[in-house]
């Protein structure tokens, strides 16, 4: 299929003007070898081309030859052409040389240490409704966070539509397919994760069968802050043995995967003694992992609203994430002692600030748009000001703002 553009293409092209190397780091097959060859000029796959990664095990610098920005695929295959890299960066100067790529981060990873002022990361995530046509990109959030009052017709995504999309997920392969093929494809990656990935990680033999059931457990709970506690009896059953360290190795590894994303917990300073909740919010990288987990179908989800509406709110998570990054933000989740929470915070270097509630049908807005009020309320906003924006994402409907300041978007309408 021609090359659908991704919102990283140009963070991944600012990056090559600034520094040597580019490593782009995201979950298995979620575009990122394509995006990567969008802006290189030469490429090796060490995941594919056996010849090359015998001639690496020899001489790692023998696969750097080629013009530039060269594309090094799967690096971690051959875990010593990263120094090779770095010394190379440092012999020529200049920026632009390498485009690098990997599927996982090792609990070792030397190289959050050694690539400073050399390289510079770029995360991939799967695509979102706007990258891949589901959505209009009508309502920028970049608009939204100056302060802009947008409006935009219902584009016309219906609630058994988000099933769907809920269902097949952002990955670039599953373009065009049916709900049901793509769930056979996503069964069968959770099935080599369970497998292999999760050894090749950190080479620890783990159950299959222990994977399985915890990504079924995070499943259930998506979008919720379960704790490690509850994961580990839901796991075990009635007559399991799994330790603590157990449970928590395998959340580290399906992180470290990319597999899981958790959302952590936002800290701002409170005008009120109310205390905060310091643990994150279970996430899927892509909510159609969660579903893949479970082998569930758009049927499922249209019985059962209420977990419909977490793998909803994971999959708004995926599409904020991606265009927060775009605008060099991070995304949080508020939760407090009182019950006063945010499905996701959007909070810049700076401490400006912009909330969000993320409810799957019209019904819920007023409640919502309460929640997020009350919240502006209880921030002491004298560091940072008031929020940017308070906002609602909704499946289906029209964008408007509300007599309160409250913006109301459809999922179907929003981009970067």
């Amino acid at each position: 299929m021609p090359y659908r553009p991704r919102i990283v293409d140009a963070e991944l092209s600012r990056a090559l003007q600034s520094v040597g190397a580019v490593l782009i780091e995201g979950p298995r097959a979620c575009g990122k070898t394509e995006t990567a060859r969008q802006a290189s000029r030469s490429e090796v796959l060490l995941d594919v081309d056996q010849g090359a990664r015998r001639a690496a095990a020899v001489d790692p610098g023998l696969i750097l030859a080629g013009q530039s920005p060269r594309l090094i695929d799967e690096w971690q295959v051959v875990p010593a052409v990263w120094n090779q890299v770095r010394r190379a960066v440092d012999q020529r100067g200049g920026a632009g040389h390498f485009i690098l790529t990997r599927s996982s981060v090792p609990s070792d990873d030397e190289t959050r240490d050694v690539g400073a002022g050399r390289f510079l990361r770029l995360r991939m995530r799967p695509m979102t409704l706007a990258e891949s046509g589901h959505s209009s990109g009508e309502v920028s959030l970049a608009a939204l966070l100056r302060g802009e009052n947008l409006r935009a017709v219902d584009p016309g995504l219906t609630i058994p539509d988000v099933a769907e999309l809920v269902c097949v997920g952002g990955w670039p392969g599953n373009l065009g397919k049916t709900s049901a093929q793509a769930r056979r494809v996503l069964a069968g990656y959770l099935q080599e994760v369970a497998r292999a990935d999760v050894q090749r990680v950190d080479g620890v033999r783990r159950d299959p069968e222990v994977v399985s059931r915890l990504l079924r457990s995070l499943a259930r709970n998506v979008a919720t802050a379960v704790s490690a506690s509850r994961l580990r009896s839901d796991v075990n059953g009635t007559d399991g043995n799994l330790k603590a360290e157990t449970i928590a190795s395998h959340l580290d590894v399906l992180a470290r995967l990319m597999i899981t994303e958790d959302l952590p917990a936002w800290a701002p300073s409170l005008r009120s003694r109310t205390r905060l909740r310091a643990a994150s919010v279970r996430h899927f990288v892509d909510p159609s992992l969660a579903v893949a987990a479970t082998g569930a179908a758009p049927s499922r989800l249209l019985s059962d609203l209420e977990w419909f509406g977490l793998l909803f709110e994971n999959l708004v998570i995926r599409d904020l994430r991606v265009y927060a990054q775009e605008l060099e933000a991070r995304l949080y989740a508020y939760r407090d002692e009182s019950g006063l929470e945010a499905d996701a915070i959007i909070e810049f270097p700076d401490g400006r600030w912009a909330a969000f509630e993320v409810k799957l049908g019209g019904g819920e807005i007023d409640a919502a748009a309460t929640q997020l009020l009350r919240l502006k309320a209880r921030v002491d906003t004298s560091a940072t000001g008031a929020p940017l924006a308070l906002v609602v994402i909704t499946a289906s409907g029209y964008c408007y703002r509300r007599d309160d300041g409250v913006t109301v978007v459809p999922i179907g309408a929003l981009g970067a």
